[in-house]
């Protein structure tokens, strides 16, 4: 059966504006012997997180067995017009499909290399338009990325993050564009939508806001049309317990140490808990992000103050709560971060310079705990608990400090 085709993403033509935008105050333009250093840097870690990818042994995991089987096998079933059925790892937004399907176009590729070559080109296209918006962003993303070893090339969320980055870059000034880049990033992987959380209220908001609507529609229906079991992700997603690099399973961790009789069991594509309390902690954890999407909206109504950078802030921050009061934060969920923080850095304007630095260390922490001492993690020993008090602690604390920052500068009197 012939693969399905999908409408692709903007053009190159459509996103010039948004890798050339290097007007004051988006950041400090990048020379061309700073471009010379930051493309060698690049290329140098770039290979060596290849290196470590072909290795693939880390802490005796296999990182990159996720492409090589779950997405190979999602490729299959999408490309004869399905979205997987009863797959309880299939817990994604539909436009997913766009990121799983696009390395058939490279058939004399095996589908492994296919995948972390689009992987690569996605990494590439952040790193020029942060580079053209601001050196100190580029620069972040350039360094901190591969302080997360290969995981990032083996992990669809680089070529998510390439459109949250460009949506962001693209709404200050044209909105539009950033909005429609935003609905479509809903579709993938939902957190890109938050691009538009910080427009200036009146006619940016009002453009913004409708092409984001309008963006995700239209994909929406084309592969409603173009697939069966477009909605089959509900379902696996909203059965998700409590996963043991959480908060909720940080604390569950160390209840173990007080003869809490709970275990760690694989399922729905993660190691999560089982046993007495754990939904009470998954409840807790669904209770909290509704209290940080309503704290999202009370600083919506009482904004009073925007600059060039409270977009790139309120995104930032909205991530930044929505991770650390999830159920589940996987090794990825730093891609987003560190993408966001990099934004951030762009700007002279930013409120989240000290937040952004943060992600520094939490990347740090992040590879240590996955993959190089996941054994330690899983078993729940001194070590692995250290590592996610250390992890959780740092994000829970950017957290707080990013939306105190983005309040007092936007919303205060």
């Amino acid at each position: 059966m012939t693969p399905h085709r999908i409408a692709p993403l903007p053009s190159a033509h459509h996103l010039a504006p948004v890798l050339a935008d290097n007007r004051p105050g988006t950041g400090r333009r990048l020379g061309p012997r700073h471009s010379l250093a930051l493309a060698l840097t690049w290329v140098a870690t770039r290979f060596g997180m290849l290196a470590l990818l072909v290795v693939d042994r880390l802490g005796d995991t296999g990182v990159a067995g996720e492409v090589h089987t779950l997405y190979r096998r999602w490729y299959e079933q999408l490309a004869h017009g399905a979205f997987p059925v009863d797959d309880v790892t299939w817990q994604y937004p539909p436009g997913a499909a766009l990121v799983f399907l696009s390395p058939g176009p490279l058939p004399w590729l095996t589908y492994f290399e296919a995948f972390v070559a689009l992987v690569l080109v996605s990494d590439a296209v952040i790193t020029v338009a942060l580079a053209r918006a601001g050196v100190r962003g580029a620069w972040l993303w350039v360094c901190a990325l591969p302080l997360l070893l290969n995981v990032p090339l083996a992990r669809y969320d680089v070529p998510v993050t390439a459109v949250a980055v460009l949506a962001l870059l693209a709404v200050r000034t044209r909105p539009r564009l950033g909005g429609a880049l935003a609905g479509i990033g809903a579709m993938i992987k939902i957190w890109p939508l938050l691009a538009v959380l910080g427009t200036a209220r009146g006619r940016t908001t009002r453009s913004a806001w409708l092409s984001a609507a309008a963006a995700a529609a239209v994909l929406f229906a084309a592969l409603a049309i173009g697939f069966s079991h477009t909605l089959d992700f509900v379902r696996q997603q909203g059965a998700r317990g409590v996963q043991i690099e959480s908060l909720g399973g940080t604390a569950l961790q160390l209840a173990r140490h007080a003869d809490w009789s709970g275990t760690v069991r694989y399922q729905y594509g993660a190691f999560e808990f089982i046993g007495p309390y754990v939904s009470s902690v998954a409840t807790a954890s669904l209770a909290l992000t509704a209290v940080a999407f309503g704290w999202l909206v009370w600083w919506r109504m009482k904004a009073r103050r925007w600059n060039p950078a409270t977009p790139f802030d309120a995104a930032f921050a909205a991530v930044l709560l929505f991770t650390v009061t999830s159920r589940v934060i996987s090794p990825q969920y730093m891609i987003w971060l560190l993408g966001l923080a990099a934004v951030c850095l762009t700007s002279r304007f930013t409120t989240q310079r000290p937040v952004a630095l943060l992600m520094v260390p939490a990347a740090v922490l992040s590879a240590l705990a996955y993959p190089l001492l996941y054994n330690d993690v899983l078993g729940g020993t001194v070590l692995g608990c250290v590592l996610m008090v250390l992890r959780n602690g740092l994000l829970l604390t950017a957290a707080l400090l990013s939306c105190r920052r983005l309040w007092t500068a936007t919303a205060s009197r």
